[in-house]
């Protein structure tokens, strides 16, 4: 199966062709040292079954010596697969992937007899959206709500166990659907094993063991070898590669840094599909991740404006000060060509 669309690679449009950036000022993202890299790092983990979710971050936050680390999308004890974990000042990042579609495969047991005609049939009537309660133990409240199934494949058959891949909207119960199918096929059904192989790109060819990050991290700490945590820990920038993106002028970036909106002027290049209302990066232009914030124009829009706000930052990730406060400067300024003017007019 192909990755879903928003994966693919975009296009990126320039609006103001040979701006630069000042080297003096913030750092791409490869070149972090170690302790900014953490800090600012991203883990995609292949959970083991036994430990929850909530575990697996709080032992990783011990073992980098972090303050925090995040999850997202929680796995059941007895679930293993793909968990995101975001590090440090990254998990200001976490709406990023919180609401990505997940993958999974499940072996599935039936409690009677059914042929596989039935069961594709059956996997069919359960494509698209259906209506789902989660089950007695779970984090949310029990209410009906609507989830989107969008594939379901049967992969292999054994008797009564079925391997099914899955790819479900985020909040999909596969417990719980696969009871509901073992209801529809009359003979009833439970799940018996289930593992995440995606969250939206991220999939479980690029996953590392707990232990894998155990050994890089001690490499570093008693023998000063980064190499190998470079390559497991991900810049908090690969959070975000799925968003569409802006990439701004320097002179912008504190401003965004302080939750000003982003104007159009101060927009260098953009990728062709952000949508109103659309999730986007904001990005220095050595690839910095400075803020997330909600799109007020399209792609297009963008490029033919002259002036207004093109996206309302709502989380930002970068540290104030990072590039200097270049808006305080011209609104100083601003303030003494216009006293300068008063005291003009006083003369006359």
């Amino acid at each position: 199966m192909s990755l879903p669309s928003y994966c693919n690679e975009t296009e990126v449009l320039v609006r103001i062709a040979n701006e630069q950036t000042n080297p003096e000022w913030g750092v791409p993202p490869e070149k972090r040292p170690m302790d900014l890299y953490l800090k600012y790092g991203f883990v995609v983990i292949d959970k083991p079954r036994g430990p929850t979710s909530h575990e697996v971050a709080a032992w990783i936050k011990k073992m980098l010596n972090l303050d925090r680390a995040g999850h997202s999308g929680t796995l059941d004890p007895g679930v293993s697969g793909v968990l995101p974990i975001a590090l440090g000042e990254s998990t200001k990042a976490m709406p990023a992937i919180n609401t990505l579609d997940k993958e999974y495969v499940m072996v599935m047991k039936m409690h009677g007899d059914v042929n596989d005609e039935k069961l594709r049939a059956v996997l069919r009537e359960f494509t698209g959206a259906i209506y789902q309660r989660p089950p007695l133990r779970s984090a949310v409240k029990r209410q009906l709500r609507v989830k989107h199934v969008y594939e379901l494949e049967l992969l292999e058959r054994d008797g009564k166990y079925a391997l099914i891949r899955m790819n479900v909207e985020s909040g999909t119960y596969a417990r719980k659907l696969a009871y509901d199918i073992g209801e529809v096929l009359g003979v009833g059904a439970n799940m018996r094993e289930l593992r995440r192989i995606r969250v939206g790109c991220f999939t479980e060819k690029e996953t590392i063991t707990l232990q894998d990050l155990k050994d890089a991290y001690t490499l570093y700490r008693d023998y000063g070898i980064e190499d190998l945590l470079r390559t497991y820990v991900k810049p908090v920038e690969y959070m975000v590669r799925h968003l569409p993106k802006v990439w701004i002028r320097d002179s912008a970036v504190d401003a965004v840094c302080h939750g000003a909106a982003l104007a159009v002027p101060g927009i260098v290049k953009l990728t062709n599909n952000i949508k109103r209302k659309s999730l986007t990066a904001i990005m220095t232009l050595k690839n910095e991740l400075v803020a997330l914030g909600y799109a007020e124009m399209t792609s297009d829009e963008i490029m033919n404006a002259q002036r207004g706000i093109a996206i309302k930052t709502t989380r930002v990730i970068m540290k104030k000060g990072t590039y200097p406060s270049m808006w305080k400067k011209k609104k100083a300024e601003g303030k003494v060509e216009e006293k300068q003017q008063d005291n003009t007019k006083g003369k006359e």
